[in-house]
């Protein structure tokens, strides 16, 4: 396997890219600000610059990598068409370009919630609907995938235990943004990770479960 990340100097983006990192995986690391990304990443991810919104500039972002790691994600501004261009259009961009390369699986990190329409957080330009877009574009595709649908992210992290439900079961629940890394990777190296939407958050005093464990719970929970 070799990696491409989206976002990749975003928080949950950086975090992928170091859990990649160090499990010994090549990483493509895709920026646009190159200076900013040789001081939060790691030496060994190769940087390239892009930009989901120039689907020009992706073939060669992406260059020889098998699976791509979407942890984009539109920023507060009064600009109402932020959410839709990054969202959905970026997202969309970066699938037609995986469907192009044949890339072998397309990580997604979602949000908790992207079903609910009534949800405070689609006051935000609706961003839960632009992201329930680009996971229904991803579905379409034909591509494998894994859609992550984290909680509220923290950056600080943790020992709480991850709690793995299908799609559309949890309402509320923070999780820290190395855990959403470490599933992420995880869904890449897991059979039982493909084609599913999955819903995390983290919560203390649960028994421990491997990430890997808990993909094979909900493809059995699925097939029932």
């Amino acid at each position: 396997m070799k990696a491409f990340v989206a976002g990749a100097t975003g928080e949950t983006g950086r975090r992928i890219v170091q859990q990649l990192v160090e499990q010994g995986i090549p990483v493509r690391a895709m920026v646009r600000n190159r200076e900013l990304a040789k001081a939060i990443l790691p030496e060994q991810a190769e940087v390239v610059t892009g930009d989901v919104l120039k689907p020009a500039t992706l073939a060669a972002a992406i260059g020889d990598a098998t699976v791509i790691f979407c942890a984009t994600g539109a920023k507060p501004s009064l600009d109402p068409t932020g959410p839709y261009q990054v969202d959905f259009e970026g997202t969309k961009n970066l699938v037609n370009l995986a469907k192009e390369k044949g890339i072998e699986q397309f990580i997604l990190v979602s949000s908790l919630c992207t079903s609910k329409l009534l949800h405070p957080l689609n006051l935000f330009w609706g961003i839960l609907v632009w992201k329930k877009w680009a996971e229904e574009y991803i579905q379409n595709s034909g591509l494998a995938y894994t859609i992550v649908r984290p909680g509220g992210l923290m950056n600080e992290n943790n020992d709480d235990q991850i709690i793995m439900t299908k799609a559309d079961q949890m309402e509320d629940g923070r999780i820290p943004r190395m855990k959403v890394a470490q599933v992420c990777v995880a869904a890449a190296q897991q059979s039982t990770a493909r084609n599913q939407i999955v819903e995390i958050v983290a919560k203390p005093d649960l028994p421990e479960r491997t990430i890997a464990q808990l993909f094979d719970d909900i493809t059995t929970e699925v097939a029932a």
